[in-house]
Protein backbone atom coordinates (compact mmCIF):
# COMPACT_ATOMS: atom_id res chain seq x y z
CA UNK A 1 0.00 0.00 0.00
CA UNK A 2 1.51 3.22 -0.77
CA UNK A 3 1.96 5.80 1.94
CA UNK A 4 3.19 8.94 0.54
CA UNK A 5 2.08 11.87 1.40
CA UNK A 6 -1.00 13.73 -0.35
CA UNK A 7 -0.29 16.84 -2.35
CA UNK A 8 -1.98 20.33 -1.20
CA UNK A 9 -2.17 23.35 -3.23
CA UNK A 10 0.59 26.50 -2.48
CA UNK A 11 -1.95 29.59 -1.36
CA UNK A 12 -1.21 32.56 0.64
CA UNK A 13 -3.52 35.14 0.98
CA UNK A 14 -6.30 33.05 0.00
CA UNK A 15 -4.39 33.15 -3.40
CA UNK A 16 -3.59 29.41 -4.44
CA UNK A 17 -0.23 29.61 -6.73
CA UNK A 18 1.51 27.12 -8.96
CA UNK A 19 4.79 27.67 -8.44
CA UNK A 20 6.62 27.44 -5.34
CA UNK A 21 9.53 29.42 -6.10
CA UNK A 22 9.15 33.13 -4.83
CA UNK A 23 12.46 35.00 -6.58
CA UNK A 24 13.74 38.39 -5.58
CA UNK A 25 14.00 41.40 -8.15
CA UNK A 26 17.65 42.94 -6.90
CA UNK A 27 21.17 42.47 -7.95
CA UNK A 28 20.63 41.92 -11.82
CA UNK A 29 22.61 43.86 -14.67
CA UNK A 30 19.95 45.51 -16.09
CA UNK A 31 15.74 45.24 -15.89
CA UNK A 32 15.86 42.97 -19.06
CA UNK A 33 17.75 40.76 -17.19
CA UNK A 34 15.95 40.91 -14.10
CA UNK A 35 12.78 40.24 -16.84
CA UNK A 36 14.37 37.19 -18.62
CA UNK A 37 15.77 35.01 -15.68
CA UNK A 38 12.20 35.95 -13.82
CA UNK A 39 10.28 34.51 -16.87
CA UNK A 40 12.55 31.49 -17.01
CA UNK A 41 12.10 30.57 -13.12
CA UNK A 42 8.64 30.29 -13.62
CA UNK A 43 7.97 32.31 -10.29
CA UNK A 44 4.51 34.08 -9.76
CA UNK A 45 5.48 35.96 -6.88
CA UNK A 46 8.38 38.24 -7.24
CA UNK A 47 9.87 40.25 -4.23
CA UNK A 48 10.91 44.27 -4.42
CA UNK A 49 12.79 46.13 -2.03
CA UNK A 50 10.88 49.36 -1.79
CA UNK A 51 13.66 51.19 -0.50
CA UNK A 52 15.80 50.14 -3.07
CA UNK A 53 13.78 49.96 -6.10
CA UNK A 54 11.52 52.32 -8.23
CA UNK A 55 7.77 50.78 -8.52
CA UNK A 56 6.34 54.33 -9.05
CA UNK A 57 7.93 56.82 -6.13
CA UNK A 58 10.51 57.93 -8.74
CA UNK A 59 8.71 59.63 -11.57
CA UNK A 60 10.77 59.50 -14.64
CA UNK A 61 13.39 56.75 -13.66
CA UNK A 62 13.22 53.04 -15.09
CA UNK A 63 10.02 51.16 -13.41
CA UNK A 64 10.09 47.82 -12.36
CA UNK A 65 6.36 47.31 -13.02
CA UNK A 66 7.08 48.40 -16.48
CA UNK A 67 8.95 44.82 -17.03
CA UNK A 68 7.27 42.48 -14.33
CA UNK A 69 3.45 43.81 -14.17
CA UNK A 70 1.54 43.14 -11.76
CA UNK A 71 -1.15 41.65 -13.76
CA UNK A 72 0.66 38.89 -14.72
CA UNK A 73 2.91 38.46 -10.95
CA UNK A 74 2.41 38.93 -7.50
CA UNK A 75 4.19 42.12 -6.24
CA UNK A 76 5.56 40.66 -2.66
CA UNK A 77 7.19 44.70 -1.31
CA UNK A 78 10.03 43.82 1.46
CA UNK A 79 11.51 45.75 3.81
CA UNK A 80 15.14 45.12 3.09
CA UNK A 81 17.43 47.63 4.35
CA UNK A 82 15.10 48.41 7.24
CA UNK A 83 17.41 48.34 10.93
CA UNK A 84 13.94 48.63 13.49
CA UNK A 85 10.42 47.78 13.64
CA UNK A 86 9.29 51.98 12.81
CA UNK A 87 11.03 51.91 10.03
CA UNK A 88 9.86 48.57 8.48
CA UNK A 89 5.99 49.75 9.37
CA UNK A 90 6.54 52.97 7.65
CA UNK A 91 8.14 51.51 4.40
CA UNK A 92 4.81 48.50 4.24
CA UNK A 93 2.44 51.59 4.35
CA UNK A 94 4.57 53.18 1.73
CA UNK A 95 4.55 49.89 -0.39
CA UNK A 96 0.66 49.75 0.18
CA UNK A 97 0.07 53.10 -1.46
CA UNK A 98 1.90 52.84 -4.44
CA UNK A 99 0.84 49.13 -4.81
CA UNK A 100 -3.28 50.59 -4.70
CA UNK A 101 -4.37 49.06 -1.22
CA UNK A 102 -2.21 45.87 -2.14
CA UNK A 103 -2.03 44.13 1.78
CA UNK A 104 0.80 41.26 1.25
CA UNK A 105 4.26 42.26 2.01
CA UNK A 106 7.25 40.55 3.42
CA UNK A 107 8.93 41.91 6.27
CA UNK A 108 12.32 41.74 7.18
CA UNK A 109 14.35 43.75 10.17
CA UNK A 110 17.69 43.26 9.98
CA UNK A 111 20.84 43.11 13.18
CA UNK A 112 23.25 44.76 11.43
CA UNK A 113 25.27 45.27 8.00
CA UNK A 114 27.54 42.97 8.32
CA UNK A 115 26.01 39.71 8.75
CA UNK A 116 21.85 41.03 7.77
CA UNK A 117 21.04 38.58 10.78
CA UNK A 118 17.35 39.48 11.46
CA UNK A 119 16.65 41.67 14.59
CA UNK A 120 13.81 39.30 16.12
CA UNK A 121 13.12 41.86 18.55
CA UNK A 122 12.22 44.60 16.35
CA UNK A 123 10.37 41.83 13.82
CA UNK A 124 8.13 40.74 16.24
CA UNK A 125 7.42 44.29 17.27
CA UNK A 126 6.63 45.30 13.17
CA UNK A 127 4.20 42.08 12.85
CA UNK A 128 2.06 42.65 15.49
CA UNK A 129 1.59 46.22 14.00
CA UNK A 130 1.47 45.00 11.15
CA UNK A 131 -1.43 42.30 11.84
CA UNK A 132 -3.25 45.01 13.28
CA UNK A 133 -3.52 47.31 10.50
CA UNK A 134 -4.55 44.48 8.41
CA UNK A 135 -2.06 43.27 6.13
CA UNK A 136 -1.13 40.12 5.08
CA UNK A 137 2.71 39.47 6.57
CA UNK A 138 5.19 36.87 5.39
CA UNK A 139 8.47 37.05 7.78
CA UNK A 140 12.06 36.52 7.34
CA UNK A 141 13.32 35.30 10.87
CA UNK A 142 15.60 33.14 12.27
CA UNK A 143 15.36 29.21 12.39
CA UNK A 144 14.88 29.96 16.13
CA UNK A 145 11.46 27.40 16.67
CA UNK A 146 10.43 29.55 19.09
CA UNK A 147 10.56 33.00 17.34
CA UNK A 148 9.01 31.30 14.14
CA UNK A 149 5.74 29.75 16.57
CA UNK A 150 5.87 33.52 18.00
CA UNK A 151 5.36 34.78 14.88
CA UNK A 152 2.72 32.30 13.57
CA UNK A 153 0.91 33.14 16.94
CA UNK A 154 0.77 37.02 15.89
CA UNK A 155 -0.83 36.01 12.78
CA UNK A 156 1.94 36.13 9.81
CA UNK A 157 0.15 34.32 7.22
CA UNK A 158 3.93 32.70 6.60
CA UNK A 159 7.47 32.60 8.36
CA UNK A 160 10.44 31.80 6.34
CA UNK A 161 13.86 30.92 8.40
CA UNK A 162 16.86 31.67 7.07
CA UNK A 163 18.81 28.81 5.79
CA UNK A 164 21.89 30.60 6.02
CA UNK A 165 23.08 34.55 5.69
CA UNK A 166 21.60 36.40 2.94
CA UNK A 167 23.70 36.44 -0.31
CA UNK A 168 26.21 33.61 1.21
CA UNK A 169 25.10 30.75 -0.90
CA UNK A 170 25.90 28.52 1.95
CA UNK A 171 22.56 26.36 1.72
CA UNK A 172 20.44 24.96 4.52
CA UNK A 173 23.20 25.36 7.68
CA UNK A 174 21.17 23.76 10.18
CA UNK A 175 18.39 21.06 8.50
CA UNK A 176 17.39 20.39 12.52
CA UNK A 177 15.73 23.60 13.45
CA UNK A 178 14.38 23.79 10.42
CA UNK A 179 12.76 20.36 10.87
CA UNK A 180 11.49 21.27 14.59
CA UNK A 181 9.94 24.17 12.65
CA UNK A 182 8.14 22.65 10.01
CA UNK A 183 6.83 20.03 12.72
CA UNK A 184 5.00 22.80 14.84
CA UNK A 185 3.77 24.78 12.06
CA UNK A 186 0.42 25.64 11.59
CA UNK A 187 1.04 28.55 8.70
CA UNK A 188 3.37 27.68 5.71
CA UNK A 189 7.01 27.91 6.42
CA UNK A 190 9.21 28.75 3.28
CA UNK A 191 13.17 29.19 3.51
CA UNK A 192 14.46 32.36 2.81
CA UNK A 193 18.28 33.05 2.29
CA UNK A 194 21.25 30.96 1.91
CA UNK A 195 20.42 29.15 -1.26
CA UNK A 196 23.00 28.80 -3.41
CA UNK A 197 22.52 26.17 -6.14
CA UNK A 198 19.89 24.05 -7.20
CA UNK A 199 20.65 20.96 -5.06
CA UNK A 200 20.02 23.48 -1.83
CA UNK A 201 16.15 24.46 -3.04
CA UNK A 202 15.61 20.81 -3.66
CA UNK A 203 16.55 19.50 0.17
CA UNK A 204 14.50 22.27 1.14
CA UNK A 205 11.68 20.88 -0.65
CA UNK A 206 12.94 17.67 0.08
CA UNK A 207 12.50 18.48 4.15
CA UNK A 208 8.81 19.65 3.67
CA UNK A 209 8.87 23.39 3.13
CA UNK A 210 5.96 24.94 1.04
CA UNK A 211 8.08 26.97 -0.64
CA UNK A 212 11.58 28.95 -1.49
CA UNK A 213 12.58 32.58 -1.51
CA UNK A 214 15.66 33.32 -3.27
CA UNK A 215 17.46 36.02 -5.37
CA UNK A 216 21.19 36.04 -4.88
CA UNK A 217 21.36 32.65 -6.21
CA UNK A 218 20.36 33.53 -9.34
CA UNK A 219 21.68 37.15 -10.10
CA UNK A 220 24.50 36.02 -8.58
CA UNK A 221 25.11 33.11 -11.40
CA UNK A 222 27.40 33.07 -14.38
CA UNK A 223 24.51 32.61 -15.71
CA UNK A 224 21.08 33.88 -14.08
CA UNK A 225 18.50 32.76 -16.77
CA UNK A 226 19.88 29.15 -16.65
CA UNK A 227 19.87 29.15 -12.77
CA UNK A 228 16.55 30.20 -12.83
CA UNK A 229 15.21 27.54 -14.92
CA UNK A 230 17.74 25.08 -12.93
CA UNK A 231 16.23 26.00 -10.06
CA UNK A 232 12.60 26.06 -11.18
CA UNK A 233 13.41 22.12 -11.72
CA UNK A 234 14.92 21.93 -8.44
CA UNK A 235 11.51 23.22 -6.64
CA UNK A 236 9.17 20.52 -8.29
CA UNK A 237 11.74 17.83 -8.02
CA UNK A 238 12.24 18.69 -4.34
CA UNK A 239 8.38 18.80 -3.77
CA UNK A 240 7.92 15.15 -5.64
CA UNK A 241 10.86 13.66 -3.46
CA UNK A 242 9.33 14.74 -0.49
CA UNK A 243 5.25 13.92 -1.45
CA UNK A 244 6.58 10.31 -2.44
CA UNK A 245 8.77 9.72 0.76
CA UNK A 246 12.56 8.68 0.72
CA UNK A 247 13.56 5.30 1.25
CA UNK A 248 15.49 4.51 4.96
CA UNK A 249 18.82 5.15 5.80
CA UNK A 250 20.57 1.66 6.10
CA UNK A 251 24.03 1.29 7.66
CA UNK A 252 24.78 -1.78 5.62
CA UNK A 253 23.92 -2.77 1.67
CA UNK A 254 21.00 -3.90 0.67
CA UNK A 255 20.67 -5.87 -2.44
CA UNK A 256 18.42 -3.94 -5.06
CA UNK A 257 17.06 -7.42 -6.38
CA UNK A 258 14.70 -9.96 -5.02
CA UNK A 259 17.03 -13.35 -3.84
CA UNK A 260 13.98 -15.36 -4.19
CA UNK A 261 14.03 -18.01 -7.24
CA UNK A 262 18.04 -17.35 -7.86
CA UNK A 263 19.48 -20.07 -10.17
CA UNK A 264 21.84 -22.44 -7.75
Amino acid sequence: MSTSRSDKPFVLAGRTYESRLLVGTGKYRDLEETRQAIEASGAEIVTVAVRRTNIGQNPGEPNLLDVLPPDRYTILPNTAGCYDATEAVRTCRLARELLDGHKLVKLEVLADQKTLFPNVIETLKAAEVLVKEGFDVMVYTSDDPIIARQLAEIGCIAVMPLAGLIGTGLGICNPYNLQIILEEAKVPVLVDAGVGTASDAAIAMELGCEAVLMNSAIAHAQNPVQMAEAMKHAIIAGRLAWLAGRMPKKLYASASSPLDGLIK
